[in-house]
């Protein structure tokens, strides 16, 4: 009989938390930059960063530092795990989605079109 492991809410939060964290520290965002793709101050931006703060499983933000780090994960694959590239395609115009990603991935709408948008150059790949 196998059994099933449930993982606490609270470490889904730890987890999610310490990831969005670190692909804030690889891109070099600002807590300015992170707060507006969470939907967060900036002020709590930074205490995210300090420990001060979790995202919380209920919150958008929670959602949205799923999409942030699913957007890491597939432009990291693309680049081959090359962070300056990355960060360089991240604030490079791109005429297929017309503008930056770092500009776009600020509101819901933009993040989820340049993680699509990034998980479909992949599949073409």
């Amino acid at each position: 009989m196998a059994t099933t492991l449930i993982r606490p809410k609270a470490d889904e939060s730890r987890v999610l938390t310490t990831a969005v964290v670190r692909v804030a520290t690889c891109w070099k965002l600002t807590n300015e930059q992170l707060g507006a793709v969470l939907g967060l101050s900036p002020a709590t931006a930074s205490r995210l960063r300090t420990g001060g703060f979790e995202l919380d499983r209920s919150s958008k933000a929670f959602e949205l530092g799923q999409h942030l780090v699913r957007l890491f994960r597939g432009l990291d694959a693309l680049m081959g795990s090359d962070d300056e590239a990355s960060m360089s395609w991240l604030r490079t115009s791109n005429l297929d989605l017309d503008g930056r990603p770092l500009d776009l991935i600020r509101s819901i709408r933009g993040l989820g079109a340049v993680a699509n948008y990034v998980d479909d150059f992949r599949a073409q790949v």
